[in-house]
């Protein structure tokens, strides 16, 4: 082609045929695909048609034409055979588990990240399930987990979760009387089930008030101090060095926030928001015994009957004997209770 070419620049050729252009491009594209592909992948259509064009070439051009040599046919042939002589595997594992087995194993590796094969196989064992450790590596391996080392840690929900089991928080909000009196409500947060605490009203908050407060709260409720590690708080200038003895001396260490960073103390500040909208932004507060009577009313349903979305909508700690209505459950049997005047209200099955 190239001599021809040069030749027909020089006039001296006849222009070649397009059909033969075309099959040396399709040829050198062929080579340049042998030499970028070490191992060309054929589907069963691909092969039947080169076997349907292998037998219009000559003997002697017919393997130099195509990708396929005859070890590739030998090996096409004993596929063919192993597939023809393999039976559909029904009811167990390939290798002799049963099915229950296999999803045991796979949830106590799942649920379990720092478990080792070892491990895994003792668990089962009280169990009564009876599997080696390379039964476990193998089952692990095929659902694509790996040892314990390189399982992976917990998650941030995981983590985060597991830190709020030793966390308080606490923090005041202000309430604006009829009378333009401002009063400081103080309360303190159990950040893993959200269980909120009234430690006390008062419209002259000072430090020696404060520490008494909590003190009071610590001796009603002593299971506090065995529970809870962390108080958060900010840095109000209530929260004074006598309040801190009081904590420390209940086994739990004070944990200041930095400056200006309220979302730090984002349990605290929610809990704020959520009384306020709903229940005193609806309510006029004469004096302090009226909102101590509303807080602990409204309390009352915050930590026993208000669903919770972190709580997977389940109050912190349901009141005895409460019952909650199911989906389709029919109207006659829901009862309403009015809790505030009506203000909220509360739906129960009718005795």
């Amino acid at each position: 082609m190239i001599v021809r070419r040069v030749l027909g620049v020089l006039g001296c050729a006849p222009t070649p045929d397009a059909d033969a252009v075309e099959i040396a491009v399709l040829r050198h594209q062929l080579a340049v695909l042998r030499r970028q592909v070490p191992r060309a992948r054929y589907t069963p259509v691909d092969r039947m048609v080169l076997a349907a064009l292998a037998r219009l070439l000559p003997r002697e051009r017919r393997w130099a034409a195509f990708l396929v040599t005859p070890s590739r046919l030998l090996r096409w042939h004993r596929e063919l055979i192993a597939r023809r002589w393999t039976y559909p595997r029904a009811g167990r594992d390939p290798r002799g588990l049963d099915e229950e087995i296999v999803a045991l194993v796979v949830r106590l590796a799942r649920e379990n990240p720092r478990w080792g094969y070892l491990r895994i196989v003792g668990e089962c064992r009280n169990l009564g399930v009876r599997v080696s450790a390379t039964s476990v590596r193998r089952i692990l391996r095929r659902q694509r987990i790996g040892p314990a080392p390189r399982r992976g840690g917990p998650t941030w929900t995981q983590f985060l979760r597991t830190q709020a089991r030793g966390l308080l928080a606490t923090d005041f909000f202000t309430v604006e009387t009829v009378g333009l009196t401002r009063l400081y409500v103080l309360f303190v947060v159990e950040v893993q089930r959200r269980w909120v605490h009234l430690v006390g009203i008062t419209a002259h908050p000072t430090g020696a008030w404060v520490a008494q407060q909590v003190r009071n709260l610590l001796m009603d409720r002593e299971e506090l101090g065995h529970r809870f590690r962390f108080l958060i708080w900010d840095r109000d200038a209530k929260f004074t060095a006598a309040f801190d003895a009081v904590f420390g001396a209940a086994g739990i260490d004070v944990v200041r926030i930095p400056p200006r960073t309220a979302r730090v103390n984002a349990y605290a500040e929610r809990w704020v928001r959520t009384v306020r909208s709903e229940c005193l932004d609806w309510t006029l507060v004469w004096n302090e015994r009226q909102l101590r009577r509303v807080l602990t009313e409204y309390l009352r349903h915050y930590n026993t009957v208000r669903p919770h979305r972190s709580l997977d909508l389940r109050p912190p700690c349901p009141a005895p004997g409460l019952t909650l209505v199911e989906p389709g459950a029919v109207e006659s049997s829901v009862q309403r209770v009015e809790v505030l005047g009506g203000l909220i209200h509360e739906y129960r099955r009718a005795a």
